[in-house]
């Protein structure tokens, strides 16, 4: 098996080569470890705070109050008062002044444009030497953002310890920290252990709203992000975070997004001792995607509600340089995932994404896509391991429920032969409420479960609607059991071939693939349909012409050739979006290979060694209809449709040498013992034959 793997992972990493031009694309940050796990989650400290920020103008501030509870307006007023005197009038200046761990900051309502940040770098901040990302910012070292914080964030919170910031309005609304697009981060906690953020908005980046970097403890509590070009929350390589209340929409990449979180259960299979990350109880809504995690491990989510956006969750393996890869030990359970149908390619095609940040059109609205993903989904996995998704309601998307596909290791940059194959694997989604909203009103997908079939021990619940496959590996009762599994080193080529083209996505560039229904394509425009299209074609060409040089007096050939044209007919018909997920494509195979053996059996007689081996195509073609529709064969690393590829093209060229041969005989000579083949018959233009001993 180790050679079979080997070159499979060759072939399947050069033909995902182009996905390399996405990658490029990901967030990128400096080389940076997880925390050594000694941490703990913070807990919210009540009391007065230790400093205070507020603005000067006591008549907007009352009326920015006046509809609080009375109490809460009156502790605002009293807060007011004593910000006067001796608080701070910007955020980063109450940040600066923290000297000590366990300190308390309260952000009065208001709207703080950090103004002190917001120029552009001057002096040495404006030549420091740092690689650029593919994105056009510097990825600087934890040196130089202490050197030069405001280079790239609005607000710098470096190596602070235990601090917690709070907005002390009515609701989070009622405090804004505001970039403006003038900064890649509106907040940035780099390094800062036990950090707690809670009750404020953060808004409008060229990047993230509120970016944690490597920070054993955090919590996020009741925050709104919203109008980012990439991230609304962004933590990175962090352990023992909570997400808890947040809300998020209008971000380019994903709404909440906890990548690279702390690998703690690498080397385990489902019963993890906990988890790394924590999210509950957030809303993330009209983004690109709900929430996304490239290397998202061990993180727990659960109680959320991801809806309107192009997809609601993802997990990913697709991008170099995320420490944790490949992605492992995600658990989604009781979350809300729904209608995520939004397709926010059109403001890449029409060029409003190309305009400055400022001139987009966020906040009515506009969100521009920053990588390639299939619109109209709830969960994808592209390249994860060891995820649990169970008890969740995932309903009414345009595309699937779930989708799962392989991502080869070449991909995040590790050429080791044995990791090329790595990924996907021992996916887990059972006792999911499929179609229908917690109040029971159907509300179907488009299909439950595209799938492109590669992995070893996934396993879907036994009441998926329509899918693709058709024949998924069920769900035992126990979290490892699984009736019907395989073990594919390879997806189905066709769904390779679609997911390679539509990788070909570049915002900047304004690049969306012709052939890809992710952004548009339609009927014969896509890929899928014109490789079908195409197939059908050659092979009722080349067996027309056969059937017509060859087979047309044999009855068997004659009726396996019409119940072949029929198939391929169908399969193109089951390539279009509408039939992917029915029985039909299993259908169409089934009368092709029924058409493959019928010629050959009556090929057989005449030219022995193509006719077998068109008998061994039609038995594989059936073999791949009964594996896609009936049960997936166990044991095989690679889907019949992969032999059955390699073995038509040899069969056509074959069959080409046969049909233009100079034999022009139509019907199968006659055995010298037993007479006419069976099911033939004499050229009524042939002269009988002359008996043994006549003269001729």
């Amino acid at each position: 098996m180790s050679w079979t793997r080997r070159f499979l992972a060759v072939l399947v990493a050069i033909a995902l080569t182009l996905t390399a031009a996405a990658a490029a694309q990901a967030h990128e940050e400096r080389p940076v470890d997880f925390p050594d796990g000694s941490g703990s989650v913070p807990e919210y400290r009540e009391g007065e705070p230790d400093l205070l920020v507020c603005k000067t103008d006591r008549g907007a501030f009352e009326r920015r109050i006046s509809g609080f509870p009375k109490e809460l307006r009156e502790r605002n007023l009293k807060l007011f008062t004593r910000c006067l005197d001796d608080g701070y009038r910007h955020l980063q200046e109450a940040v600066d002044a923290v000297d000590k761990p366990g300190m308390n900051i309260a952000i009065l309502p208001g709207l703080y444009e950090e103004e002190p940040s917001q120029p552009k770098p001057k002096g040495a901040c404006a030549r420091l030497k740092a690689p650029d990302s593919a994105l056009g910012y510097q990825v600087l070292s934890y040196a130089q953002q202490k050197q030069c914080p405001h280079n790239q964030n609005l607000v710098a919170i470096l190596g602070k310890k235990n601090l917690q910031i709070e907005g002390t309005g009515a609701g989070r609304g009622d405090v804004v920290i505001d970039a403006k697009y003038q900064k890649l981060n509106a907040v940035r906690a780099d390094s800062a252990d036990g950090i707690y953020f809670r009750n404020f908005t953060a808004q409008r980046s060229t990047f993230n709203s509120l970016y944690i970097l490597a920070a054993d403890g955090f919590v996020i509590d009741d925050v709104l992000t919203r109008w980012n070009d990439e991230y609304g929350f962004l933590t990175f390589a962090s352990d023992h975070g909570l997400y808890k209340d947040c809300e998020a929409y209008g971000n380019g990449d994903s709404g909440i997004y906890p990548g690279s979180a702390s690998d703690i259960n690498a080397d385990r299979g489902y019963d993890v001792p906990r988890y790394s990350i924590e999210i509950t109880g957030c809303r993330s809504h009209h983004n690109m995607v709900g929430y996304s995690g490239t290397a998202g491990d061990s993180v727990w989510v659960h109680d959320n509600e991801f809806d309107h956006n192009m997809g609601g969750a993802s997990m990913d393996s697709a991008f170099p340089g995320h420490p944790g890869l490949p992605q492992n030990h995600a658990k989604f359970e009781r979350n809300r995932i729904h209608d995520n149908n939004q397709n926010y390619y059109r403001h890449v095609a029409d060029g409003t994404c190309a305009k400055p940040p400022v001139e987009r059109g966020y906040e009515r609205g506009v969100v521009c896509p920053q990588i390639s993903m299939p619109p109209g989904t709830g969960i994808i996995t592209a390249g994860g391991n060891w995820n649990i998704y169970e008890d969740n309601w995932v309903y009414g998307h345009d595309r699937a429920a779930f989708f799962l596909s392989a991502v080869p290791a070449f991909i995040r940059g590790e050429s080791a032969w044995s990791k090329q194959a790595d990924t996907s694997h021992h996916n887990r989604y059972a006792s999911n409420h499929l179609g229908e909203d917690p109040q029971g009103k159907a509300r179907p997908n488009r299909t439950d479960v595209w799938w492109d079939g590669q992995g070893e021990g996934n396993c879907w619940q036994a009441d998926t609607g329509a899918s693709t496959p058709r024949a998924l590996p069920e769900c035992g009762a126990k979290r490892g059991a699984v009736s019907g599994g395989s073990d594919r080193l390879a997806g189905e080529p066709s769904k390779l071939a679609h997911l390679l083209v539509c990788a070909d996505y570049d915002v900047q560039a304004r690049r969306l693939p012709a052939g890809c229904d992710w952004y548009g394509a339609r009927g014969i425009e896509r890929v899928e349909v014109q490789l079908s299209l195409g197939i059908a074609v050659v092979l009722a060409l080349v067996g027309g012409v056969l059937w017509w040089r060859r087979l047309r007096h044999d009855r068997l050939a004659t009726v396996a050739s019409a119940v072949g044209a029929v198939g391929l007919a169908l399969d193109v018909a089951g390539s279009t979006t509408s039939l992917t997920a029915s029985y039909v494509p299993a259908l169409a195979l089934l009368l092709i290979g029924a058409w493959w053996t019928g010629i050959g059996l009556a090929l057989r007689r005449t030219r022995p060694v193509l006719g077998w081996t068109t008998v061994a195509l039609g038995a594989l073609t059936l073999l791949d209809a009964f594996d896609k529709a009936v049960l997936m064969i166990p044991w095989i690393p690679l889907g019949p449709a992969w032999l059955r590829g390699l073995l038509g093209v040899v069969w056509v060229l074959w069959a080409v040498v046969a049909a233009a041969g100079r034999d022009t005989t139509t019907a199968a000579e006659p055995d010298a013992e037993t007479g006419p083949a069976t099911g033939s018959r004499p050229d009524p233009g042939t002269p009988p034959p002359t008996p043994k001993g006549a003269p001729a």
